[in-house]
């Protein structure tokens, strides 16, 4: 659309208050709210920047709503961002990916981390950290033995599972605990998590000081450092606002940017009291109009966050959104949105800064897989590989990253059947994995992403084989040729330099290197096309095969590669290069 035709469309619109949408085949590219639609459309035929001139230009057609009052536009405008999340909007994402922690509602109720939890189920939370609430988890599933186990898994047992022989569960699945004892235990766990820290953390602080006297240093250390843990999990209740305050409910709002990325962390205060901790992430377009900096993240985030929520009696943040009709809105609600200068309040509006600052992912490429991936924190990733000779010696390879290092702890390996079916061997082994973990046999927690060496067919396969067993594990490839992410919706086509793309790349490579080291193992021992290369005993096979990864490898090799491998003279590298 250029400057002529945006304002024909805008002499048509009335001059009254309201919300207008530029529109491009069918797709809401931005929203915007106005005093005067006509007046504030018709400023777009004249872009005051190269980026407001590309979305006008993308833009097919205007469409509009009339309110009856500024802050009608103000709430309209914030529902059709959350509703359409447009390109050129700052946009407040979904906040239910937040993680929780549920007791379900069984005879002997399971203990978990969900995102979805259970309707009958006891919820709490939602909680930022993850990583924190995965240590707390287990730390009180060693202290009071509550299963974590699937249904599958619990039902007609013969005897205790791992967890029971490690000392996670006290194993009610085959009686070796009673139902009131166990109810007992599932009792602790709830006042733990409604504030009683003592709960867990004496248990932990006893076993911490017999280790030391003990002289088991690293058990004493280890202990140490999940009672820091846990005794920080409440951290922050109990806190006041401001002793001279009169307001019942207060929020403390931070903001951090970087880039096209926003966090805005935001403390919450009932009667005096800071109860609740929350980080959100917003996306800032570059074609945003009016966004200036963080006045411009605030403004966004207040009217979307709030739009269909309570609001609280008063709102602190660090600079003044600079938006009347948010001010307006506000104080017609009977919210005081106010930017402190000294004291208390200003300390705590520090807080909320530092804490939105902390949620930056640079320096965490597991946390920064997690955003570019739309999901938790991938704190669990296996990698997946299959390697064979021409279908010869079919191996597959399952490593295991945790927190973004590599645990060789849960590696695995599995034979497979002989095909020279990539696709095929890459469904078995993963349908192998599949299956171990539904029927209960993996001793392994299920990761929180699957990692698939390879493209779009191999995810297919990767993923037809999860449906037919029912294990429900999100899954992604990378490809090598371009270094794309396949996801189920689509190529994802990260820059080079991103630490989450160097992240899967690792996770990649190591399951293909051990997928190489199992079939090398493998195929040294098994006859090969080299058999009947004249000149070529088992050693030397053994040498070319480990110089070059491959029959491929050595099929692709120069003669002066192949003479560099002892054993292997002139005449005999002629012949191989012939022969293969």
């Amino acid at each position: 659309m250029d400057g002529a035709e945006l304002g024909d469309h805008a002499a048509t619109l009335p001059r009254e208050p309201g919300v207008y949408q530029f529109l491009a085949e069918g797709t809401t590219l931005y929203v915007g709210k106005a005093v005067d639609l006509r007046d504030r459309v018709r400023s777009y035929a004249d872009p005051r920047s190269a980026r407001i001139h590309r979305m006008v230009q993308a833009a097919e057609t205007i469409d509009f709503a009339v309110t009856d009052t500024e802050t009608q536009a103000l709430l309209l405008e914030a529902n059709l961002i959350k509703r359409h999340q447009p390109r050129y909007n700052v946009r407040l994402k979904d906040d239910k990916s937040y993680p929780l922690v549920q007791l379900t509602d069984h005879e002997f109720p399971r203990i978990e981390i969900t995102r979805d939890p259970d309707p009958a189920a006891t919820a709490f939370g939602p909680f930022t950290n993850k990583g924190v609430v995965e240590v707390v988890v287990k730390a009180l599933r060693e202290v009071y033995g509550v299963r974590g186990c699937s249904d599958h898994k619990f039902s007609g047992r013969a005897r205790p599972c791992l967890d029971h022989d490690i000392g996670l569960c006290t194993a009610p699945c085959t009686g070796e605990i009673g139902r009131e004892a166990y109810i007992g235990d599932v009792e602790s766990v709830n006042r733990f998590f409604a504030g009683e820290t003592g709960v867990l953390g004496d248990p932990l602080r006893r076993r911490m000081e017999q280790a030391a006297q003990e002289q088991s240093f690293e058990r004493a250390a280890s202990l140490r450092d999940r009672l820091d843990a846990v005794e920080s999990f409440h951290e922050g209740r109990g806190e006041a606002i401001s002793d001279a305050s009169d307001a019942r409910a207060v929020d403390v709002l931070g903001v951090a940017t970087e880039g096209e990325r926003a966090i805005v962390s935001r403390l919450q205060s009932e009667n005096g009291q800071l109860v609740d901790r929350e980080r959100h992430h917003l996306t800032i377009p570059d074609a945003e109009e009016g966004t200036d900096g963080h006045a411009g993240v605030l403004a966004a985030f207040i009217a979307q966050y709030y739009a269909e929520r309570d609001l609280p009696d008063a709102v602190l943040v660090p600079e003044d959104p600079a938006d009347p009709e948010l001010r307006e809105w506000l104080e017609r609600e009977g919210v005081d949105l106010r930017v402190p200068g000294a004291g208390r309040e200003a300390t705590l509006v520090d807080l909320a800064i530092k804490n939105a600052r902390r949620s930056d992912y640079s320096d965490d490429p597991v946390s920064a897989l997690g955003e570019a991936l739309s999901m938790d924190r991938p704190e669990r990733i296996e990698g997946f590989d299959v390697s064979h000779a021409q279908g010869r010696s079919v191996v597959g390879s399952d490593v295991l990253f945790v927190g973004g290092e590599s645990d060789t702890s849960g590696y695995r390996r599995k034979k497979l059947e002989e095909r020279n079916d990539d696709y095929a061997n890459m469904r078995a082994l993963v349908r192998w994995r599949a299956l171990r973990a539904v029927e209960g046999r993996d001793d392994r927690p299920d990761p929180d992403l699957l990692l698939i060496d390879g493209g779009e067919g191999q995810l297919d396969a990767a993923r037809e084989a999860m449906r037919e067993v029912g294990w429900e594990i999100p899954t992604i490839a990378l490809a090598k040729a371009e270094e794309l992410v396949i996801t189920p919706d689509g190529p994802l086509d990260w820059p080079s330099d991103a630490a989450h793309l160097h992240l899967l790349q690792r996770v990649r490579d190591e399951a293909h290197r051990f997928a190489v080291q199992y079939h090398q193992t493998l195929r040294d021992d098994v006859s090969t096309v080299l058999d009947d290369v004249p000149g070529i005993g088992p050693k030397t096979r053994t040498s070319l095969l480990r110089r070059f990864g491959s029959v491929e490898g050595i099929r692709k090799a120069s003669t002066g590669d192949l003479e560099s491998v002892e054993g292997v003279g002139k005449k005999t590298a002629r012949t191989i290069s012939e022969r293969l």
